[in-house]
């Protein structure tokens, strides 16, 4: 995998909602490394991209309440474990249980194993809430997927926060998830 600067110079064969991703991105100035590689849809496939891109990628779960009327983009650190009772009682949700890929699709544009806060750009309803865990806010470098799983991108957590989701309307809730 080879470390580049910004979007690729030759877009042939990418997805149009990657595309977007970088056309958004390059719009609001935010720089960013972009890797290209094999299909990364688990944790174990990232934590081969996190060494060469020099980060800890998130883990993005798409979550919803039990009616599936509220829906949620959890970012949490790859190495912290999920328990869905804890992040229930912080947000006051019914039982949370992870969403559909058709859900997923209309929401975010994104499929099974490419989700990613870019997907919120797609989400002009504000149908999904973003929530974050509190350690991703302390990391200098938050690692992303272009809404596609072929790509993974490096980028100021600041500029995450401050730029992109401003300009996609989105306001995320800060959570506390227990480590290991």
């Amino acid at each position: 995998m080879k470390l580049y600067e910004g979007r690729p110079l030759d877009e042939s064969g990418r997805l149009e909602k990657e595309i977007r991703v970088y056309d958004l991105l390059d719009s609001l100035q935010i720089p960013y490394i972009r890797t290209d590689h094999e299909e990364a849809n688990t944790m174990e496939a990232c934590h081969k991209i996190d060494s060469v891109l020099d980060i800890l990628i998130c883990k993005n779960l798409f979550l919803c309440n039990r009616q599936k009327t509220d829906f949620y983009l959890l970012m949490m650190p790859g190495d912290k474990p999920f328990k869905t009772r804890e992040l229930s009682a912080q947000i006051h949700s019914a039982r949370l249980s992870f969403a559909d890929a058709a859900h997923m699709e209309q929401f975010l544009d994104i499929q099974p194993g490419a989700v990613s806060i870019m997907g919120l750009m797609n989400d002009h309803e504000n149908r999904v809430q973003l929530l974050a865990d509190e350690d991703i806010l302390k990391g200098e470098y938050t690692g992303c997927h272009p809404c596609v799983s072929t790509s993974s991108l490096k980028i100021k957590t600041s500029d995450i926060f401050e730029k992109f989701l401003p300009a996609v309307h989105h306001t995320p809730i800060t959570v506390h998830l227990e480590g290991i």
